[in-house]
Formats: C-alpha cells, sequence, structure tokens
C-alpha cells in the first residue's frame, strides 16, 4: 500500500508529521507555559500581594497599640493629634483589608479571613475605640484599663487569627510552587520523550523517502546506461506505481519498443542479404550462359568462315 503512494503524496505526509510535531510540541510548552503562569500568579497575587497587606494591617494596628500607650501621660493636644492618625490608620487598615477580600481566595482561606475580620471588628470596636474616646475625654484611668483588658484581649486574638491565615497562605503557595516543579518535570520528560520519538520517526521516515526515490531512480540510471551502451535484455522490475515507477515503466516500455525494432532491422538486413546473395548469384548464371553463347557464336562464325572459304575454292576450281 505504501508503495503505491506518489512522492508528492509522501512529501506531504513527511511535511505534515513534522508540522504536526512543532504544533504538539508549541502545544505543550504553551500549556506549561500557561500552567507556570497561572501557579506564578496564583502565588503573587493570591498569596504574596494579600500577605504584604495583612502585614501592613498588623503595622497599622501596632503603630496604632503604641500610639495609645504613648497618649496615655501625654498633652491634651498632642493626644488628641495622635488619636487622628490612630482613626486615619484605622480607615487605611479598613480599605486594605477590602482589597484583600478582593484577592483569589480558597475557600478555606475566604472561611479564617472571615475570623480575622470578626477578630479585627472586635479589636477595633471593643479595644481601640473606647480607648481612643478615654483619651480623648483625658480619662487616663478608663483607658488604662481598655489598654490592660479588652484592648489586649482583643488584639491577642486577633493577632492568632492573622498568624494562622499567613501560615495558611503560605502553605498553599507552598503547594502551586509544588505544583509548578512536578510540571516542569513531566513537560520536561515529556518533551524529551517526544523530541526522541520525534527525532527517531523523522530519521526513519526520511529514510524510507529517499529509499523510496533514490533506489528506482538508480535502477533507471543504470537501465539508460545499459541501453546507451546497446544492451537491451535488461529485466526491468517495477515494483511501485509511483513517479519513479511509472518513469521504469516508460523505460521498459522504451527498451521493449527498441528491441522490437532492433529485431525488425535484423530481420530486414537479413532479408536484403538473402536477396542481394540470389542477385548474384543469378548474375553469375546470366554471365555464364552469355559466356557460352557467345563462345558458340563464336565456333558458328569461325565453322561459316571456314565453309565460305570452301566454297570459294570450289567455285574457283
Amino acid at each position: 500500500m505504501l508503495n503505491n503512494l506518489t512522492i508528492k503524496s509522501r512529501l506531504i505526509f513527511v511535511i505534515g508529521f513534522l508540522s504536526l510535531l512543532l504544533v504538539g510540541s508549541g502545544i505543550i510548552a504553551i500549556g506549561s507555559l500557561s500552567a507556570a503562569n497561572n501557579s506564578l500568579h496564583t502565588i503573587y497575587d493570591g498569596r504574596l500581594v494579600p500577605s504584604g497587606q495583612l502585614a501592613r494591617i498588623v503595622t497599622l494596628i501596632g503603630d496604632d497599640r503604641m500610639a495609645v500607650a504613648e497618649s496615655v501621660n501625654g498633652d491634651p493636644a498632642v493626644v488628641n493629634k495622635r488619636m487622628d492618625e490612630v482613626e486615619k490608620r484605622v480607615a487605611e487598615a479598613d480599605a486594605i483589608w477590602k482589597t484583600f477580600l478582593a484577592a483569589d481566595l480558597t475557600r478555606e482561606e475566604r472561611a479564617l479571613a472571615d475570623k480575622v475580620a470578626a477578630s479585627r471588628t472586635r479589636f477595633v470596636t471593643d479595644g481601640l475605640k473606647p480607648t481612643v474616646e478615654a483619651l480623648r475625654a483625658a480619662n487616663v484611668q478608663m483607658a488604662m484599663e481598655y489598654m490592660a483588658g479588652p484592648m489586649s484581649q482583643t488584639y491577642a486574638a486577633f493577632k492568632e487569627q492573622v498568624d494562622a491565615l499567613v501560615t495558611m497562605q503560605q502553605g498553599v503557595a507552598k503547594r502551586e510552587f509544588d505544583n509548578t516543579q512536578s510540571l516542569y518535570v513531566t513537560v520536561r520528560a515529556v518533551s524529551l520523550v517526544a523530541v526522541a520519538i520525534g527525532v527517531g520517526l523523522a530519521a526513519l521516515i526520511g529514510w524510507w523517502l529517499v529509499r523510496a526515490i533514490s533506489v528506482p531512480l538508480n535502477e533507471a540510471v543504470r537501465v539508460s546506461r545499459a541501453v546507451a551502451e546497446g544492451d537491451l535484455s535488461q529485466n526491468i522490475e517495477i515494483r511501485t506505481n509511483d513517479e519513479t515507477g511509472q518513469l521504469l515503466a516508460a523505460l521498459k516500455l522504451m527498451t521493449e519498443s527498441l528491441a522490437r525494432t532492433v529485431s525488425q532491422v535484423r530481420a530486414g538486413t537479413e532479408t536484403i542479404g538473402v536477396a542481394s546473395r540470389e542477385i548474384a548469384s543469378g548474375n553469375a548464371d546470366l554471365s555464364s550462359r552469355t559466356e557460352s553463347q557467345a563462345s558458340s557464336l563464336e565456333e558458328t562464325a569461325s565453322s561459316m568462315e571456314e565453309l565460305t572459304s570452301t566454297v570459294k575454292q570450289n567455285a574457283e576450281n
């Protein structure tokens, strides 16, 4: 079946195969790059940036606690200014938290984020704001009680929840990193196998294609040289129906036609030779008969002359 494929079809097959191999390699490469890009997106946008946001919120809350602690025995004018800064940081933390919640979080992360939000709300509502109000009212005793009581307790719960959320995000990032490494190993192995198989198949198909073209062409060259040297007894075997097979078939027809022509010429030459020999033989017979007749005529003439001479002698006597 393969021997009946034309060279054009074989070339199209080889080019198509190599193109498919190239496209397949490109798809694998693009797919692996896309997966790696998604993992990097998850690690950066979904874990690194939110972790930075959580760190910023913790820093803002730490600054608020420090400002409150330093304002217990401070000047009222300075205290009010610091409390204004505390409220600005609370507003900034609220905005950051909204951005954090917009990230691509897992179900577990979002559930823990809800707990962190509840802990922070309790810290701000039950601890920080009452302390700020007491400091604005110059009620140092009440401010200290809030600081030592609700503010410290709610902050401890908030910090515990934040630490747990950061640890969870680090775990998710670690899983994404491990998945990326596993994908890299898999894609590398698949790529190496694909390259090896592709090179092997390309070499096999190339050998098949070169052999399918060169062997019949070499046979055609050999037959043409033999015919050019006058040898018309070549045995041409046609094994394919492709272009080279058609060439060999044409050479076979040409050789057979030349052989018939030469045979006819030889037969005509022999006929001409026989006719020539017959004509030569006839000419020889005719010449012999002509010579015989001429000899007879000469003898007759000689006899006539003798008779004439005799008659003359008798007449004289």
